[in-house]
């Protein structure tokens, strides 16, 4: 207001000037100078209101779940922990008479879409609890403590609203808790770290109100990043491990996210559990929805068999592509999956579901595994033979077309993947070996001498083949998909003959 003010007396002093004839130039300049630092002063403290403003109202998200335990699929193991780590906050008598100091913190580690917020949220309604969440991104502030300050509004809320619920504890949930909980470095003090030194004043003062029972809960896919001091007891007293789901989990999250779905008696759940090994609970669920649109795109009744393996590709390498290739450019790639395919079903037999052809993601054509029951350990020869079945694709061009091509890179990016493993795990010809102490020349000539003894390997056992390749590449040239099954029966025509 003071500025229009000035603005508006400024131009009438001005005519006033003209009319007597006073040149009024050198008022005018000065009042552009005032009017300019006056303005640069008020942005600089609406800027500062603004994000006193955003301190303010970050109040995180205060609810009281439903979600239950029972809703969740899987992690049988993690939530039987959890449940037994909430006991302490539940029946919080019965563990004073013991002498229990109170938990104070819970940290879910795991890989993303595990289901670590929905843990979180199902243990507020396990101890009928409020739930105060908030994002580890939040208190990222470039002004100098407004995080810390979030961080103690974050708890104030908590409790207040505890208080105005009746309830008798509170439960603070931090996702992304690696962005503020991150390794304190030396030297020069961060604004990370005043808001990381405020979280942990917090949890040391948890047992100051004794109204209101706190617990913490953070959840991160990078606890190696996360400072020591958070990890301590009396701060995160337990860790627990949100895993991938192994069949039996998987199934269960698969029947979850299909009860709302008109599925087809065709479809086998245990299946589909099977083809999608490596699958967290989030693309589980992408998947079933991703059936559920293709079945609405070619407007079925019912969600067939079909739907579910063209969402399972979908989710694993993306939505296809209207790339198109030229035809000496789809023969490679023909043969290549080929040669993967080949050599899988030698390796591990039953294990390809389909050979296509059709672009997807970033792949002209893909070979789709699975891999019989879960695997966590593997032997020497286990691996091996992932090796070759990594070789064989460019193996294949060269069998047939007399060279390779670019389209082998990840290939030999995974294979080299394994040999490392292999040496590291002491299966190689080095014996058991410090991996931080052998040479990267060392390490890289004895990972090259592996693969090379296995691709001359995977070239003579595909040379018998060459038939079966020459067969199923009209096929795939024609079709663009070859089923598993049909794959089998001619590989097995191919055998007895």
């Amino acid at each position: 207001m003071f500025l229009y003010l000035m603005t508006g007396v400024g131009l009438a002093v001005a005519l006033f000037l003209i009319f007597l004839g006073v040149n009024p130039f050198p008022l005018v300049v000065l009042l552009a100078m005032v009017w300019l630092v006056t303005s640069l002063q008020g942005g600089r403290i609406s800027q500062g209101s603004f994000g006193a403003k955003k301190a303010a109202n970050n109040k995180g998200s205060s609810t009281i779940p439903t979600t239950r335990f029972e809703e969740i699929g899987g992690q049988e193991h993690a939530k039987t922990e959890l449940k037994e780590a909430l006991d302490f906050l539940l029946y919080h008598e019965r563990m004073e008479a013991y002498g229990i100091r109170p938990i104070k913190g819970i940290l879910l580690a795991g890989p993303p879409g595990t289901g670590k917020t929905l843990m979180a949220k199902a243990a507020a309604h396990y101890t009928d609890s409020v739930f105060v969440s908030a994002s580890g991104s939040e208190f990222v502030e470039k002004y100098v403590g407004v995080g810390a300050q979030r961080i103690r509004r974050l708890f104030q809320d908590a409790r207040k609203a505890a208080k105005k619920n009746r309830k008798k504890s509170a439960i603070v949930f931090i996702d992304e808790i690696d962005v503020i909980g991150g390794k304190r470095e030396g030297g020069q003090q961060r604004e990370y770290d005043q808001t990381l030194n405020q979280l942990l004043t917090e949890m040391d003062g948890i047992h100051v109100d004794g109204d209101v029972r706190m617990l913490v809960m953070a959840a991160t896919n990078r606890k190696e990043m996360l400072d020591p001091a958070l990890l301590r007891p009396g701060r995160f007293d337990r860790h627990i491990l949100v895993d991938l789901p192994d069949k039996q989990a998987r199934l269960q999250i698969l029947t979850l996210h299909a009860r709302n779905k008109p599925l087809s008696p065709d479809v086998s759940l245990d299946k589909v559990a099977q083809d999608t090994f490596g699958f967290s609970g989030a693309q589980l669920e992408s998947l079933t929805n991703e059936a559920a649109i293709y079945a609405l795109r070619q407007g079925s009744e019912q969600l067939e068999p079909a739907h579910f393996q063209a969402a399972i590709d979908k989710v694993m390498m993306g939505e296809k592509t209207d790339r198109e290739a030229a035809h000496d450019e789809k023969l490679r790639v023909a043969i290549h999956e080929l040669g993967h395919a080949i050599m899988a079903e030698l390796v591990q037999p039953g294990s390809v579901s389909s050979v296509a052809l059709s672009p997807r993601g970033q792949a002209l054509g893909y070979v789709r595994q699975h891999p019989g029951q879960d695997r966590y350990l593997y032997t020497k020869e286990e691996l091996e033979g992932r090796i070759r079945v990594c070789l064989a694709g460019a193996a294949a061009e060269q069998l047939v077309l007399g060279s390779k091509s670019t389209g082998a890179q990840n290939d030999y990016e995974q294979a080299n993947r394994y040999a490392r493993g292999l040496v590291q795990s002491g299966l190689s010809e080095r014996g058991i070996i410090d991996a931080e102490l052998i040479a990267k020349s060392e390490l890289h000539e004895t990972t090259t001498k592996i693969l090379n003894e296995l691709q001359t390997r995977t070239e003579q056992q595909l040379a018998s083949y060459l038939p079966l390749i020459e067969e199923c590449t009209a096929i795939l040239m024609r079709e663009e998909v070859l089923n598993g099954d049909e794959f089998r029966q001619l590989l097995r025509e191919k055998a007895s003959a």
